[in-house]
């Protein structure tokens, strides 16, 4: 019996192989096309082989058009085609049922792990929330994200009433370390409140999106609902300088220089989920009781999917009286993770050499102190161009982050990799300049019992995906809480009904005023 499901078109568990690449589409006005311009080969991140071949794409003029065939109020908005919110709804229940299957299950979370290694609840955490997300759409899920509101007029017959309109044509430019749970929520989400989204995926993880909307085909969405490229970086920014004036919203997930460069060529029109630097402050009330779990959430948080997840904990501020006995803890847990088992990866924007160089420009800081790890993963066959790195914890005193390295020190390292900070009973203003001093503001955690220490921290600070207590974490997937980044108004949320709302819709207001006349009106002489 086949483990592939009948959609599918590329075999994770016998194909994408150097002897048997799998070979990818573009969707482009309700048609899968193959390539007129050759492949991109994609390299196995396990043993170097090329087990892909995505569509080098040249000439976007056809994404183009079809961003132009949309109009600005949409596919679907509460006065014009109100009977998709209900089909939308149906193809969520079809493909949240079809996810919540074994056969398909296993075969995205297989599908994961070839293209972006991790351990197997890693990738089916993916699907999980993947699913659960759809299941939140199913039925009039998507009917009620348009929910407005009214008010009454000043007279008789008329009326204020708010809706929720969509933008019409957008882009989605998905990332690598989510390759299904980030693309598939944006775009049901643009979907639900009536957008044309053209979608263009990362190409190193392509495959596990073009799965995933042969699915949602499969579960009766229009095919001319969506387009979806495979192209390189420089001919999506192409298409985009070409069509800034057709694109009504681009929503970015990926690197901070991107985000701020789409930004300025989208003129703001833009919203964003780029980089943080997650933090992570323990405060002063130590609960031995709690310890062995909370270095197991902290090893969690550091290191799962080697450290590539866009919440994955940056650096650690431990209060005195927690550091002592955290740390051999933390170095305990670090040391179970390998390879074999995928709790330990191929970084995929990292190089060894670029790593390395980081570490010991971190470990040449006065008082710094390798705690564990800081080397190459050996005995492997991962090609050169990814990274391969023990899971690693440098500890800074607080004065050099506060003081002339705070830059270096609060440099994101997009691989298993953290820094520790101890600090005292009068170093909590230390503390909260180092949050303050941050750029970036997606998600953070505060661990403690003490409500007047969390709210301390949390009245100080503005991350948009903050964890609050003794069980709090940095990695939390977004299946019942927005996630999102704050601070900037430009600021992308994706997976609750206010995020889809708000980064996929704008306020329309439409004040009905249609009678009677009023007494005594008559046209106003002329003066």
């Amino acid at each position: 019996m086949s483990r592939v499901p009948a959609f599918a078109t590329v075999d994770p568990f016998d194909g994408m192989t150097g002897e048997n690449p799998g070979t990818l589409q573009n969707l482009v006005s309700g048609s899968w096309e193959d390539s007129d311009s050759g492949y991109a080969d994609i390299i196995d991140p396990m043993n170097g082989e090329v087990f892909l071949k995505v569509p080098d794409t040249r000439d976007h003029a056809p994404y183009i058009a079809g961003l132009k065939r949309c109009p600005k109020s949409g596919m679907h908005n509460p006065l014009k085609n109100p009977h998709r919110y209900v089909t939308l709804g149906q193809v969520c229940a079809k493909a949240a049922s079809m996810l919540a299957e074994k056969e398909v299950s296993d075969y995205f979370t297989k599908l994961i792990i070839r293209v972006m290694p991790k351990s197997w609840n890693q990738a089916f955490g993916e699907v999980l929330v993947t699913r659960v997300f759809l299941e939140n759409m199913a039925g009039d899920g998507v009917r009620f994200l348009a929910r407005g509101f009214s008010n009454p007029g000043n007279h008789d017959g008329q009326e204020s009433r708010g809706y929720r309109w969509p933008y019409g044509a957008v882009v989605i430019i998905a990332p690598f370390n989510f390759p299904l749970e980030i693309p598939a929520l944006q775009l049901v989400g643009a979907l639900a409140m009536g957008n044309r989204p053209l979608v263009k995926p990362e190409t190193k993880v392509s495959v596990v999106f073009e799965q995933f909307v042969r699915l949602l085909l499969h579960a009766g969405l229009p095919t001319t609902d969506l387009d979806m490229i495979h192209c390189r970086g420089s001919v999506m920014g192409e298409l985009i300088e070409s069509a800034k004036d057709d694109i009504r919203l681009l929503q970015f997930t990926g690197s901070s220089g991107v985000a701020e460069h789409l930004s300025k060529v989208m003129n703001g029109a833009v919203r964003i989920e780029d980089a943080g630097f997650d933090w992570k402050v323990i405060g002063p009330d130590y609960d031995p009781e709690w310890l062995d779990y909370v270095a197991w959430q902290c090893d969690e948080d550091a290191y799962n999917a080697a450290g590539q997840k866009c919440s994955a904990q940056s650096i650690i501020l431990s209060h005195d009286n927690w550091t002592e006995a955290l740390l051999p803890k933390l170095k305990k847990l670090a040391a179970r993770r390998t390879l074999e088992d995928l709790s330990l990866g191929p970084v995929l924007t990292w190089t060894n050499s670029e790593m390395t160089a980081h570490i010991d420009a971190m470990l040449a800081i006065p008082g710094a102190e390798l705690l564990f790890g800081g080397n190459p993963l050996s005995g492997h066959s991962i090609p050169d161009c990814y990274g391969a790195l023990q899971a690693t914890a440098i500890k800074v005193p607080i004065d050099a982050v506060t003081g002339e390295h705070f830059e270096l020190v609060t440099t994101e390292l997009f691989g298993p990799f953290q820094v520790i900070v101890s600090w005292g009973d009068d170093e909590l203003p230390k503390v909260l300049e180092i949050l303050e001093r941050m750029s970036h503001h997606l998600t953070a955690a505060v661990i403690s019992k003490d409500v007047a220490f969390q709210n301390a921290v949390l009245g100080a600070t503005v991350n948009g995906t903050t964890y609050c207590g003794i069980r709090g974490r940095t990695t939390g997937a977004p299946q019942n809480h927005w996630f999102g980044p704050s601070g900037d108004p430009r600021g992308a949320g994706i997976a609750t009904a206010e995020a889809i709302t708000f980064t996929w819709s704008h306020h329309r207001e439409i004040i009905m005023d249609q009678g009677p006349l009023p007494d005594g009106w008559e046209i106003p002489p002329l003066t």
